[in-house]
């Protein structure tokens, strides 16, 4: 275990200049702030760096704003892209009154959702591995205002920038519209970007596994990285869209995991793969369906029966719902399957049983990784202790069920106002353990509705195409 120590010596060893204390808001994004390397002492680790919580969108009120970081010594690396040798360190938030981890920190919750699993004595170690998406840009513009809106996606991979002269001219190389998997190069333009995100994620300490283009044409990419327990492996979600946006930025394009830009085009999604285990055994090996034990067939069947509610999280914003629509190619279905894709819950094929897991399709890449994975264990343990049973697989192609059959599968939520609606009335299953408070769902609620009410009273270009158009 890296002490802190450790780090001062690191420190000294690679010539630090600056310590960047990193920590997550509420909506998933990173905050920082940055500390000369002569005022980073080693009682940091004990008594913390002091900020304003009052700034961070849904936390503190002004009279009670004081909050520490307390930096995390196994999370240190070196960034990449500073030009000053920068040593990162991921951060808790902690409570000075109290000495322990921010209700609302996402970290400290997610930690709680992982000591809740111990205590439960159900398992000792969630995995788990998200399979994250996102798009690569030249350029996007867009306005908002009381003049009217609009947004412009320039990418020379799209089909649409065929007519386009650019200076060396147009190298027509590219795939037509749903057909960015797997072309190579010159189609896949983005090859070396990703490559060179791979090996800075390799550098940071994360394992890498797979890199490729995606389906849609302009500029959907995936970098597949190892499974790892439910706190490392949110920590690493946070690094690894870090170096996507900063990779990106060096080589003047702009990257985003915003779950449908595009119009008629596939959207990004999150697949996440997740697994409980105990005393160096995987419970989700049995002799049932598809190699599942009973344990996993509950787990299925509480991630069913808690998604609409889980969609609130996993699926945060307004533009969540672009990607899940009726009549596509995306995982509303609220079923399980082997292998089959179409199901929001598929267990894929693995050739060591101690690989057997399941894989959670609604979630998308937007979401709050400490959050969600807390949530989906919560759900899913929810399943284990009341025994909920999924019921039959569905084996067949749930995009081509007649119309009565279709009917009888449930579906994930339309929009996110209706999620946040079902959260509110079905949190009991997240509040287990104090891992969510009642606080921390309500102040979750009220921000994301400040974002359904902007969306509401904000005037459509759609809509102008209705009124006025033919």
């Amino acid at each position: 275990m890296t002490s802190a120590k450790d780090i001062m010596k690191m420190m000294a060893d690679n010539e630090v200049k600056f310590v960047d204390l990193r920590f997550t808001d509420t909506r998933g994004k990173e905050q920082h702030v940055s500390v000369p390397t002569k005022a980073f002492v080693e009682d940091k680790f004990t008594d913390g760096h002091a900020f304003d919580g009052s700034s961070i969108a849904g936390w503190k009120s002004i009279e009670a704003s004081d909050m520490l970081l307390m930096p995390d010594p196994g999370t240190a690396r070196m960034d990449p892209f500073r030009e000053e040798n920068t040593l990162v360190l991921t951060c808790d938030v902690i409570e000075p009154s109290t000495g322990k981890g921010y209700e609302r920190d996402p970290r400290s919750l997610a930690k709680r959702a992982e000591a809740y699993l111990k205590s439960s004595g159900l398992g000792d170690t969630a995995y788990f591995g998200p399979e994250p998406e996102f798009f690569i840009f030249d350029s996007v513009t867009w306005s908002v205002d009381m003049s009217g809106s609009f947004v412009k996606i320039k990418s020379e991979e799209a089909p649409w920038s065929s007519g386009i002269e650019y200076d060396g001219g147009n190298l027509a190389h590219r795939a037509p519209v749903k057909g960015g998997y797997f072309p190579v190069p010159p189609t896949d333009s983005l090859q070396d970007i990703r490559s060179e995100v791979c090996l800075l994620l390799e550098q940071q300490g994360v394992d890498v596994e797979v890199h490729h283009h995606e389906v849609a044409a302009a500029g959907q990419n995936e970098i597949g990285t190892k499974f790892a327990p439910l706190v490392k492996r949110a920590d690493w979600m946070q690094i690894l869209k870090y170096t996507i946006w900063n990779v990106a930025a060096s080589y003047g394009k702009t990257a985003t995991f915003m779950p449908k830009p595009i119009v008629g085009d596939n959207g990004s999604g999150m697949h996440v793969h997740q697994s409980v285990w105990k005393d160096g055994q995987n419970l989700f090996v049995g002799n049932g369906y598809a190699g599942l034990s009973d344990f996993a067939l509950y787990y299925i069947g509480g991630i069913i029966k808690h998604a609409r509610a889980l969609n609130a999280i996993t699926n945060p914003g307004t533009n969540s719902y672009k990607r899940l629509v009726p009549g596509f190619e995306a995982p509303i279905n609220l079923a399980y399957s082997a292998r089959n894709r179409s199901a929001a819950c598929r267990i894929p094929y693995v050739s060591n049983p101690k690989g057997r897991r399941v894989e959670v399709r609604f979630p998308d890449p937007t979401t709050n990784p400490y959050l969600a994975f807390a949530a989906m264990l919560m759900a899913g343990l929810d399943g284990v202790q009341n025994k909920i049973h999924p019921g039959d697989p569905v084996d067949k192609n749930l995009y081509d069920l007649e119309p009565e059959e279709a009917a009888k599968v449930p579906t994930v939520c339309h929009s996110l106002d209706q999620a946040l609606g079902i959260l509110d009335k079905e949190r009991e299953f997240l509040t287990r353990g104090g891992v969510f408070t009642n606080d921390v769902i309500d102040a979750y609620i009220g921000l994301k509705m400040e974002e359904v009410t902007r969306f509401r009273m904000t005037t459509h270009p759609v809509e102008f195409d209705m009124y006025f158009g033919s």
